[in-house]
């Protein structure tokens, strides 16, 4: 019996080193969604995050789609029907879907300038044996997400 009991104890343990940690917080009305999501990566110092999920509301919109070199802005009430992305202290990469009051649903990356109308809130979650990193790895000419053990 002390045997089995010490070999669980082991398992648990060595997975509680790999359960992610999960951080919630809140965005309020006028905040940027981009740099209030950055300053909480960096206030938490995260080195290798996700969005697991984010909802809320935005005023403005500002939002780089596909293959284009510029973002694309609008101004009125929209919600936030996903929030997705890596967040690390090293550089972020986070894409954006929001729908009018019509339906209407864009998306794309998420620039600065998307101003919160009542909320957003966002959930994160932390894998603390990893690092995020983004280098120029010349399989594109942008720098591009390395992961590395921490």
């Amino acid at each position: 019996m002390n045997k089995l009991f010490f070999f669980l104890l082991i398992i648990i343990s060595s997975c509680q080193n790999k359960m992610p940690t999960t951080h919630a917080f809140r965005l309020k009305p006028g905040e940027d969604l981009k740099k209030g999501i950055q300053a909480f990566v960096i206030k938490n110092e995260i080195k290798a995050g996700w969005i697991a999920c984010g909802v809320g509301s935005l005023t403005t919109y500002n939002i780089r789609f596909a293959n284009q070199p510029n973002g694309s802005k609008g101004e009125g009430h929209f919600e936030i029907t996903s929030l997705i992305g890596t967040v690390s202290i090293n550089g972020s990469h986070i894409h954006l879907s929001i729908a009018d009051s019509t339906g209407l649903t864009i998306g794309g990356h998420l620039l600065d300038s998307n101003i919160i109308y009542t909320t957003a809130e966002i959930v994160i979650q932390e894998a603390k044996d990893l690092n995020f990193t983004r280098e120029i790895d010349g399989t594109t000419p942008y720098p591009e997400l390395q992961v590395k053990d921490n």
